[in-house]
């Protein structure tokens, strides 16, 4: 009987492991002040994770952050991330991409690149295991 609660208890734990190793995090951090692109940035992400995700995000297998690296517990989080400046990344328990760069390079003016590249990059963390 005792053999029995410990194997299930590790099973369930297994699961919730399993289950956490696969939900991926998207997070968008900005400054006080913000331009044109970085707002085009945050906007578009939250299209895309509400457009595409939204059953995912109810699972909680995708989850947005929006950090305001002004505040103290935002410049506690982007000294974690070693950034100084809006930047974006999408991970899971395993890895972690930067998409600074793509958000800088589409948002603005190429808006429809910008929300392909970040749904694929999503779409790709949300398959990978462990």
């Amino acid at each position: 009987m005792m053999k029995r609660l410990i194997l299930a208890t590790l099973l369930a734990i297994a699961c919730i492991v399993a289950a956490s190793a696969q939900s991926v995090v998207v997070t968008y951090f900005h400054g006080k002040q913000r331009c044109i692109t970085c707002t085009s940035i945050e906007r578009l992400t939250k299209e895309v994770v509400n457009e595409h995700f939204a059953k995912e995000v109810k699972a909680g297998k995708v989850k947005l952050k929006v950090v305001d690296i002004s505040t103290a517990e935002g410049k506690k989080l982007a000294k974690d991330y070693r950034i100084t400046w809006s930047s974006l990344f999408v991970e899971n328990a395993t890895m972690r991409t930067d998409l600074t760069r793509t958000g800088f390079q589409y948002a603005k003016k190429r808006p429809d690149e910008f929300k392909k590249r970040l749904k694929a990059e999503i779409d790709a963390l949300l398959k990978k295991k462990k």
